[in-house]
């Protein structure tokens, strides 16, 4: 329980209406999209100012409470479960565009403002936030889990779209890193120190993000591949070639028989699939990346390729990829599953697709590979019956083989979910001796680690 003096000091910052010790509202709060188990907080508050943010903060360090910032609560990797109860800090109510700076290409925004949201919003000036992680994500959780999605292939992760961040520290203090030119050599690099940091170095209560242009003209192409190595090797040589897609999915067979549980899309032959889309401002351009992307395909034996995909269709088709994962859990009804995610360079994409599947089938298991496979980037789940231990056991070993051979291909244990709490395990093993510089700006930012404590570093 948390002391009493630091809820009465709470009780005098905030409003009734914005604090909450409810078990309902705990139990909101207890969860996030993953599979690991929830816990519940002691109780919830609801910012509206940084100054509030600051003040909150000093009161958790003077009486040691830990605190867990919340954004939308759909990571997938535990990331916000507030794994040693105390406070949480939801920022759903921080949801204000702050400025448009359309001649800049930016937006500044607070960090409750929701991914979807706000696009709809930009989609006026002609402009968007490029990072597109499917579900409906609250900016503030997309800078802290370096949150990416299908367009990383072309205009990058979060990280790469942020300029400027105003952070809270643990002990209350405002600090602003960055700015708004796009080209900045001043100091060190704090903007991207805390982006990805999940919350244990700082809170982050405003950002300013780059933007991009909606492109003039784009097209989508579907090819179809015997096999997902098939499938994988076409991904590397569209990538070599510089064509530069703006999105470039891989679903195995399974991950497209649970697509075509979606009624609003086309149904699609269940074998491994690419889905591509390409941008342009020249039509003609466009026409003739397509040419070579078919041949390209062609060479590694692809079964079909489609490119008369219209715009309706197209944005069904991401729609439905979007929330595929959603789609698995309710195709596989009443079983347990583990979601795992990894990347490598590019060149060693092909064999990293072709040893997963294998493992996958050697091991018994019955899931889905699928993933942003322009940037390396592959996505594992797989099922198991919840009263079976021994499946259960498979499936542990089964992701932790995957994440090593990631980490054997000169990858990484997390291309976008973030370590959260299943993956603090391998960061020894990632980061070496960089793991005791992390402990060291861990300590130095977070003396009494009161930040969603349990999270990124091993304990």
């Amino acid at each position: 329980m948390v002391p009493q003096a630091f809820l009465n000091a709470l009780q005098n910052l905030y409003p009734p209406e914005r604090i909450s010790t409810r078990q309902a509202i705990l139990e909101q709060h207890a969860r996030d999209q993953s599979a690991h188990p929830p816990h519940l907080p002691d109780l919830v508050v609801w910012p509206l100012t940084t100054e509030e943010v600051s003040q909150t903060l000093q009161l958790a360090q003077q009486h040691r409470v830990p605190v867990t910032p919340w954004g939308a609560g759909t990571s997938i990797e535990g990331n916000p479960i507030p794994i040693h109860g105390g406070l949480v800090m939801d920022f759903s109510r921080m949801d204000r565009i702050l400025a448009i700076h359309e001649e800049d290409f930016q937006v500044t925004v607070q960090p409750g403002v929701l991914y979807k949201d706000m696009n709809k919003v930009l989609a006026r000036y002609g402009l968007f936030f490029a990072p597109d992680p499917g579900a409906n994500a609250s900016i503030g959780g997309m800078l802290a889990n370096n949150a990416a999605g299908i367009r990383t292939v072309k205009y990058g992760a979060t990280r790469d779209n942020v300029l400027a961040l105003e952070v809270v520290l643990a002990d209350g203090r405002v600090i602003h890193t960055g700015s708004r030119s796009v080209k900045q050599s001043s100091g060190y690099d704090l903007t991207h120190l805390f982006v990805g940091s999940e919350g244990t170095l700082g809170v982050i209560t405003q950002a300013t993000l780059k933007l991009a242009p909606i492109p003039a003209h784009v097209s989508a192409a579907v090819a179809r591949f015997p096999t997902v190595a098939d499938a994988a090797a076409a991904v590397f040589e569209i990538i070599g070639a510089g064509l530069e897609p703006t999105a470039l999915e891989l679903l195995d067979a399974t991950a497209m028989r649970v697509l075509n549980t979606d009624p609003d899309i086309p149904h699609f032959p269940e074998q491994p699939t690419l889905f591509m889309e390409f941008a342009s401002s020249h039509q003609a351009a466009l026409e003739d990346t397509l040419d070579q992307v078919r041949e390209l395909c062609a060479e590694h034996y692809a079964q079909g390729f489609d490119t008369g995909v219209g715009r309706q269709e197209r944005a069904r088709i991401w729609r439905a990829r979007h929330h595929l994962f959603e789609a698995h859990v309710r195709y596989f009804a009443g079983q347990q599953f583990l979601v795992g995610d990894a990347a490598v360079p590019i060149s060693r994409y092909p064999e990293l697709i072709a040893r997963t599947a294998a493992l996958m089938e050697k091991m018994g298991l019955v899931g889905s590979l699928l993933g942003h496979a322009g940037d390396g980037n592959i996505h594992t789940i797989v099922f198991y019956p919840p009263d079976d231990p021994q499946a259960r056991d498979r499936a542990l070993a089964f992701n932790d083989a995957f994440v090593e051979l990631a980490l054997e291909l000169e990858g990484t244990s997390t291309g976008e979910h973030g370590v959260g709490l299943g993956k603090r395990k391998f960061m020894a093993r990632e980061h070496g001796l960089a793991l005791d510089v992390m402990r060291q700006l861990k300590h130095t930012l977070d003396p009494y680690h009161i930040l969603n404590p349990g999270k990124v570093l091993p304990e």
